[in-house]
């Protein structure tokens, strides 16, 4: 059983690159974004590469993710994971720093070497002004190549991590092959709306400000399996 993060993501798309793997639904804004598992690839390996060619970062290093539940958050922490880097789970200091624009003000307990923002657009748009101090991860990681190799090893946190991911995935009723909907209001953490279906290898539709109203016809939609709730 796999204990490296990178190489879960990998197996989880190994089967079929081509379907979907990450659904965002925003109902506040009606937003729906869909990636493939080689689309999701191609912005993680961007990120790590951001990571290790351009903060020259790796592992024994940090970073801190000051970020919703989102698909570009799943593909920050999966680069920084790829990368080999640690996720802190509290503020401190770290080695790079990525921030939602609307959580800017709290990064003063978040030193960091570099720091970026995000604006988390449907459409992944640049930043229409970049706070003072940081730089756009959009147009920052957009150079960066489509391939990466993770390190054989994974990051520190890893095994701890994937032990939580499997034990919550148990708890879920998550099986390879599911097609999960996940409330992320209910479930924030990134251990139950990204890792957890990603260690069984099952899909994942995420809804964020989710609307009752709107849940049995995206059910049918998306050919839900599983319902996270």
């Amino acid at each position: 059983m796999a204990e490296n993060i990178a190489r879960v993501f990998a197996d989880a798309i190994a089967p079929d690159p081509t379907r979907p793997l990450l659904t965002w639904y925003d109902d506040a804004s009606g937003e729906r974004t869909e990636l493939s598992g080689a689309t999701l690839a191609n912005w993680v390996a961007k990120t790590a590469n951001l990571l290790v060619d351009e903060v020259a970062v790796g592992p024994d290093d940090s970073a801190g993710v000051l970020l919703p539940p989102h698909w570009q958050t799943a593909a920050v922490l999966l680069g920084c994971w790829s990368a080999g880097l640690t996720v802190a789970e509290a503020p401190g200091p770290v080695d790079v720093l990525f921030a939602a624009v609307t959580r800017v003000t709290e990064t003063d307990v978040w030193p960091a070497g570099e720091r970026y923002a995000l604006a988390l657009d449907p459409f992944a748009l640049p930043l229409r002004e970049v706070p003072t101090g940081f730089a756009d991860y959009v147009l920052e990681v957009r150079g960066h190549g489509d391939h990466f190799t993770p390190h054989s090893s994974g990051g520190a946190a890893d095994a701890d991590l994937l032990a939580r991911a499997r034990e919550r995935a148990t708890e879920f009723g998550l099986a390879g092959g599911d097609r999960v909907l996940i409330d992320v209001a209910r479930h924030p953490e990134p251990v139950e709306w990204l890792l957890a279906p990603l260690s069984v290898g099952a899909s994942v539709v995420l809804c964020g400000n989710l609307d009752p109203a709107r849940l049995p016809d995206r059910l049918a939609a998306e050919k839900v399996t599983r319902t996270v709730a």
